[in-house]
């Protein structure tokens, strides 16, 4: 069974939409990339920190999943990592209202004996020092190791992340910060230049509009499944990036092939997480539920026609 290390953060949100908000619920990057991950059949922990304010049971919460624990340090006196956000009618916009380091600030990760030898390695948005130290944890490297960041990083750590970005395989970022990191309008240009900056795929989200992948001149579109109802999109891009890395740790088979298949899967999971706030669908979701939901996707995306 395969072993997959996720880093990145552990955190409290708060959220509004048009639809209601919340008050301070389960949230952060890992947590969204390790539950959607425990779909599959692997072996996966975290590598986060938490104040002494976080609730153990949100801990016993993600063991239930299967999901190791033991690598986020709780800093007793300390507070975990906030961030509250609203959302517009136009679920793409929204607007940070707060962010609060807190024990994030002086993060320092140690990953856990027990997963330095990690087949995969999911780099979540989080400061690419942190995504580094953790790389240079790992004495041997994992057969596939994806980042996902965002325009952040890039504005403020641009040198720091560009060390990060040629250290890894696949990249997952949107199509907004796709722009941004290459100097190009046009996707297809922009994946190019991602590509010689060092990673040999490239995944591009669209958010409603689907996902594409890159990889030496091929491309691969999935898209995203038409839903009645979105309620929350807070997670999707971390659920997606979980679904795409849980199914490649599951099969072990990093062709480009099984890649198409991997970015089918997050975004199948994907549209699962908007439909409830926080983490609250993901923690519920069925094994039927999945299987049902990608043959929609199958369906969605499957056409006969007569080529000369």
């Amino acid at each position: 069974m395969s072993k997959l290390l996720i880093v990145g953060t552990v955190a409290f949100d708060a959220i509004e939409t048009p639809f209601g908000k919340t008050d301070k619920i389960l949230g952060g990057a890992a947590t969204y990339i390790s539950l959607a991950a425990s779909q599959f059949n692997i072996n996966s922990g975290i590598v986060s920190v938490v104040g002494g304010d976080f609730p153990k049971e949100f801990l016993q919460t993600l063991n239930k999943k299967r999901i190791d624990t033991s690598g986020i340090e709780i800093i007793e006196d300390g507070k975990t990592f906030f961030w509250r956000g609203k959302y517009h009618n136009d679920l793409n916009v929204r607007d940070t209202l707060t962010t609060e380091l807190n024990v994030l600030a002086d993060f320092q990760p140690k990953v856990p004996d027990h997963f330095q030898d990690a087949d995969f390695l999911m780099l979540g948005n989080l400061h690419p020092s942190v995504q580094m130290a953790v790389i240079q944890q790992i004495p041997k490297r994992p057969k596939l190791v994806a980042l996902d960041t965002m325009n952040f990083w890039m504005d403020n750590t641009w040198n720091e992340l560009m060390e990060v970005v040629a250290k890894v395989d696949v990249i997952t970022i949107n199509d907004e910060e796709a722009r941004q990191m290459s100097g190009e309008y046009s996707l297809v240009k922009a994946a190019k230049k991602i590509h010689n900056m060092g990673p040999q795929y490239v995944v591009i989200k669209k958010g409603e509009h689907g996902a594409l992948l890159f990889n030496n001149g091929e491309a691969f579109f999935a898209p995203a499944l038409p839903l009645e109802e979105v309620f929350d999109p807070t997670g999707a891009g971390d659920t997606f990036a979980g679904g795409f890395i849980g199914h490649m740790a599951n099969t072990h088979d990093i062709s480009f092939e099984n890649m198409k298949r991997a970015v089918i899967a997050g975004s199948n999971l994907a549209s699962f997480c908007v439909e409830k706030f926080g983490t609250e669908r993901m923690l519920n979701l069925t094994e039927e539920e999945i299987q049902n939901r990608l043959h929609q996707f199958k369906q969605l995306t499957q056409f006969d026609i007569e080529l000369s």
